[in-house]
């Protein structure tokens, strides 16, 4: 039994060093095998390891922004259109509540001398907003509890503002005119106006003002949009449980007038849909894999052609039909995890080199890493077979007639 064991090793080594000979000595062919192989796994790892650095900057960013938030929309009812003051107050004032922040858009045509322009995107929010996104206000002052009280006209701008309607000019205590309304300009904000979640869903502004005149600016008394800020230490989840009961009661249990949403609902979709995104990717690079694997069966059938007399005389010498056919494949299987093993590297420096360009985290996806070699393998086995096999059949009478 022993003996037999390492005959057979002896005998798989063997043809370990005739594979790799028979490599070297077909240098140009070898190199196109595994070049296609190569190309293959590279876009594999490059495409997989890419996404997952994406993730992952994506889900830290998430963290960051909207730790300890929730946002919610409301659709509203025939008898509750949305929220009141007395409303909000009323949520504000439960223990797991910290603050909430109104959020009120509009689309304004925006106008200072003879220069004006349509489509300006115009944001209103509280007090509270500005006291929890610090670094907001670049110069000036934020928008006060006084503002909102007194539906104040007066607004912030962002530089693209200053440099439409103030270029030259201190904008600080001049007037712009929003819908043919003169407000006092009091801040500039930065462009980059907020690090909290609900910017994500409200987009870029031009022009922040106080809520209430932008409510009264619609033409509207109530609140459809606002972040709820909660204390530190609360669940997001058992917090939109809580909101959600409350609310129940205002909109009196009637189904789909609201929306909360919490962070881990928003990566939970974000995760789903990169995950579908790297699975579609991986699938359309494999079809070069697949290519590759023609090219590996295409290279052995033709080996198989050349080496007719070998393999008689092979068999003449009393070798096995199994023990031809393990030749053969493990020629396949070593071309293609050379030419795996050379994709992990170039995926791997590929991948990298593109994470640097769009300023995400490189980070080593092992699992990326063993689908690549893995697949491989299984490539040079898969389309290895056929020729292997048409080998192992041959005559050795019919192959050493040929000789």
């Amino acid at each position: 039994m022993l003996r037999r064991f390492f005959g057979t090793f002896a005998m798989l080594k063997e043809c370990v060093a005739m594979s790799l000979s028979n490599i070297r000595g077909n240098r140009m062919r070898s190199f196109l095998t595994v070049l296609g192989i190569m190309i293959g796994v590279t876009a594999v790892i490059a495409l997989i390891t890419t996404v997952s650095g994406v993730s992952d900057s994506l889900s830290s960013s998430f963290s960051s922004m909207g730790a300890g938030t929730l946002t919610v929309s409301v659709t509203g009812s025939d008898l509750k259109s949305g929220m009141t003051d007395t409303d909000l107050d009323e949520l504000a004032g439960l223990d797991i509540v910290d603050g909430i922040t109104p959020t009120v858009s509009l689309s304004a045509r925006v106008s200072r001398g003879g220069s004006y322009e349509t489509g300006i995107s115009v944001s209103g929010n509280s007090a509270y907003y500005f006291q929890t996104n610090e670094g907001v206000v670049e110069r000036g002052r934020a928008i006060n509890v006084v503002d909102t009280a007194n539906t104040s006209f007066v607004c912030l701008i962002s530089q693209e503002m200053v440099d439409t309607f103030f270029y030259g000019v201190d904008p600080i205590g001049e007037e712009l005119y929003i819908d043919g309304v003169p407000f006092l300009v009091v801040g500039l904000f930065s462009d980059e106006e907020s690090e909290s979640i609900a910017s994500i869903f409200s987009g870029g502004n031009d022009i922040l003002v106080p809520y209430t005149t932008a409510l009264k600016m619609n033409n509207e008394n109530v609140v459809t949009s606002f972040t709820i800020y909660l204390t530190d230490g609360v669940d997001s989840e058992a917090a939109a449980d809580v909101i959600e009961a409350e609310m129940d009661v205002m909109f009196s249990y009637e189904d789909d007038c609201f929306t909360v949403t919490t962070l881990s609902s928003v990566e939970n979709t974000m995760e789903e849909m990169l995950s579908m995104m790297t699975a579609l990717l991986a699938g359309i690079a494999s079809i070069a894999l697949l290519v590759g694997g023609i090219g590996i069966m295409n290279m052995m059938l033709t080996s198989v052609t050349e080496r007719t007399t070998e393999i008689g005389l092979k068999k003449a010498l009393g070798a096995l039909p199994w023990q031809i056919q393990a030749q053969f494949l493990i020629e396949s299987f070593l071309l293609s995890v050379i030419g795996g093993l050379a994709g992990v590297v170039a995926g791997l420096l590929l991948s990298f080199g593109l994470c640097q360009m769009m300023g995400t985290e490189f980070a080593l996806n092992p699992g990326a890493i063993a689908l690549g070699v893995g697949f491989s393998a299984a490539v040079g086995i898969i389309f290895g077979w056929a020729p292997a096999r048409k080998a192992s059949r041959l005559n050795p009478i019919d192959a050493l007639r040929s000789f």
